[in-house]
């Protein structure tokens, strides 16, 4: 039952759960409506009854029927009641135009014993009739002046109970069942009309997984849940589309960039196996020249690689190396050796103070090398460039040309180059690498121009003066 019913559209089980919902609350009611009438139903029955024995007429006694022999059904008048007195030997003596009643335990109990005051009960007349009966002392004054108490049992038609109740009965089952039915088509309808949206949502990604078009959005309309889902949904996709036009830009650029180097590579491979297969050797001094373009050409060509592996990870894990506390003035200590090896035309002045963040070591030294770098490359020969951290702001400050102020939303864009630059070694991702790998360790990081000339590059970063 329960497979069948997750095989079941959406729409359907919401319909049945909706009329399964409403039949049930239907049916407690009913259920609840039909014994509370009941109960008023019998209890209005049983104050008739008390009604009928105060109203008693016992002077015609005489009259009575004592005998035991069975007296057949009578027709009461309407609303008229069976009157009987009840010995204690059980036999009854039966009223004029009253039926006979069954006699039960609980009406000898009340006639033997005077702690039984009176009894209510269902009974059954002497052809089967059932019917609701009192029995209980009246106090008599006899012919002859004497006073006594007898026991009386009054009793009328349990159809004064069982017939509305039936009727009742009939009159709940019809509504309960048409409202079952009609919770079920409103159930259906609600079904589907709220359902609308997660069909044009499951259209729009049928589309993209067809078409691969990610410039599909569904309308969002209100604050409810289908709105927040269609909302999600737009934004997913123009998050990949981003990401889609990002990596179609990445791969332009990087094609870009490493066609001029194995262009000039290539020539100058050609020329040099020309050489070979003519003959005619190259002038030393061409030789080595070309030989050491080659090699220059080969090592930009390994950077641009290495720079590209760098930012074809994941946003999440720029590096290959775990997070761990990370001494950013050893680290920085360390990127200003190697700068020193590269730019040894240019003078460095640090002034380091203790700095701890969480970080992957390798990542970090890499980009405050490439910060150094950069300012190696701007920094005329024999200049300076000055390193300085201070409560946790690593700044490099160099005097070259400076940069412009239009130039500044640019400068951490992959491949971006800077007219003055572009006749510079370099493959334009050096301060995107920086961006990213300082943003991952929840920093911040800047390039302004500086005062008197230069550009200075700050990059904060969260962490505390002690180890932790």
């Amino acid at each position: 039952m329960i497979r069948w019913f997750r095989r079941l559209p959406l729409r359907s089980r919401l319909a049945l759960l909706t009329a399964a919902a409403v039949a049930l609350a239907v049916a407690i009611s009913a259920l609840a409506c039909w014994f509370v009438t009941r109960d008023q139903l019998v209890s209005a029955l049983d104050d008739r009854l008390r009604d009928d024995v105060r109203r008693i007429d016992l002077g015609r006694l005489r009259d009575y029927d004592c005998t035991t022999g069975s007296q057949g059904s009578r027709d009461l008048r309407p609303g008229a009641a069976n009157v009987q007195v009840v010995g204690e030997d059980g036999i009854p003596c039966v009223a004029p135009g009253s039926d006979r009643v069954r006699v039960t335990r609980e009406d000898v109990d009340v006639a033997r014993a005077p702690l039984f005051t009176d009894a209510t009960h269902d009974g059954t007349t002497a052809d089967g009739r059932e019917v609701r009966v009192r029995t209980e002392h009246v106090q008599v004054t006899f012919p002859d002046g004497r006073t006594g108490d007898l026991t009386v049992s009054v009793s009328r038609p349990l159809a004064e109970v069982t017939r509305p109740l039936d009727t009742l009965a009939l009159v709940l089952l019809t509504v309960a069942g048409g409202g079952v039915v009609l919770s079920a088509t409103a159930g259906l309808w609600v079904a589907r009309t709220g359902l609308k949206p997660v069909d044009r949502l499951t259209d729009a990604v049928e589309h993209v997984a067809r078409t691969e078009d990610l410039a599909v959005r569904i309308p969002a309309e209100g604050e409810d849940e289908i709105a927040r889902l269609s909302r999600s949904f737009n934004a997913m996709t123009a998050a990949l589309a981003s990401s889609r036009d990002r990596q179609q830009q990445l791969i332009a650029d990087a094609g870009h960039e490493l066609r001029t180097p194995l262009t000039s590579l290539r020539t100058n491979i050609e020329l040099l196996a020309r050489s070979e297969e003519t003959g005619r050797a190259l002038p030393p001094e061409d030789r080595r020249a070309l030989l050491a373009s080659v090699t220059a050409q080969m090592s930009e060509l390994a950077a641009l690689i290495g720079d590209l592996q760098e930012l074809s990870r994941p946003d999440a894990a720029p590096g290959s190396g775990p997070v761990q506390v990370v001494a950013v003035h050893e680290v920085a200590e360390a990127a200003l050796e190697r700068a020193r090896l590269r730019g040894a035309e240019v003078a460095f002045t640090a002034a380091l103070d203790p700095w701890y963040v969480r970080a992957e070591p390798a990542a970090l030294e890499r980009a405050l090398v490439n910060l150094l770098d950069n300012a190696v490359k701007f920094s005329p020969r024999g200049g300076t460039v000055e390193v300085a951290l201070a409560d946790g702001e690593f700044t490099v400050r160099d005097h070259g040309p400076g940069i412009l102020e239009e130039e500044l939303p640019h400068v951490f864009d992959r491949f971006w180059r800077s007219p003055s630059a572009r006749s510079l070694p370099g493959s334009g991702l050096g301060l995107s690498i920086v961006a990213r790998t300082v943003h991952s360790a929840g920093g911040e990081v800047a390039l302004r121009p500086a005062p008197g000339g230069g550009t200075v590059a700050r990059v904060r970063l969260p962490g505390s003066a002690a180890p932790f």
